[in-house]
């Protein structure tokens, strides 16, 4: 208790209230969400131009080929650009790092989701799941590889005849796995709400966050 001059009694002194804890925590910086973002809308443009190639009724429908090939090479060269240009990002390169990393844990979870067993405890996981490992690292693969036979498709006289044949091949097929594997991609995304809000907005609630992945540990605040 303190006293003031002029005051009539005590007056009790101020304390602010400890103040709660926060009921979100972060997950992605500014920097990911961009790469994430920028990436995501060169893979839709690959993905939709291919389409528009090779499914006749898109093609009769959208005209113009020539210019939808040009854009379908370009967003394909381009994809690459944005995790290039994101490495300057501590978090982001962070990031990579634990996708890189396969850990016991990750046997489990991907045993536990085999099997569909969805008790507690029954998926451990740390910030990034085994299925989210899996995925980025076959995506990366079969961006590598798609970017490889395209060009050789693209840059016909510097091949033979065999070799852009296997390409064009290889570049059909693979691209159809993609699709199918990024249509798993985005319905695991929409029954998720929190991980979709995550990625929007950066954080996370908490719970979610101790639900889904009780080995991360939570960035300091």
């Amino acid at each position: 208790m303190t006293s003031t001059p002029g005051s009539g009694g005590p007056t009790a002194a101020t304390t602010p209230p400890p103040s709660e804890p926060s009921t979100r925590v972060r997950r992605f910086t500014t920097a990911e969400r961009r790469v994430h973002r920028a990436t995501a809308w060169l893979v839709l443009t690959c993905v939709g131009t291919a389409a528009c190639l090779y499914v006749p009724q898109l093609a009769e429908l959208v005209g113009r080929r020539r210019l939808v090939v040009t854009v379908h090479e370009w967003s394909g060269l381009l994809i690459p650009v944005p995790l290039l240009a994101g490495l300057v990002s501590r978090a982001l390169r962070a990031d990579l790092s634990r996708l890189n990393r396969f850990g016991p844990h990750d046997r489990l979870w991907l045993r536990a989701a085999l099997r569909r067993d969805r008790s507690p405890g029954s998926r451990p996981a740390g910030k990034f799941n085994a299925g989210q490992k899996v995925f980025a690292a076959w995506i990366a693969g079969a961006v590598l590889v798609m970017l490889g036979t395209g060009l050789l498709m693209w840059f016909t006289g510097f091949a033979p005849l065999v070799w852009r044949t296997g390409a064009t091949f290889v570049h059909d097929w693979l691209a159809l796995a993609i699709g199918i594997v990024l249509a798993g991609h985005m319905a695991k995304a929409l029954a998720d709400p929190e991980a979709r809000r995550g990625m929007r907005t950066g954080s996370v609630e908490r719970l979610w966050a101790r639900s889904e992945h009780p080995l991360w540990r939570e960035p300091e605040e």
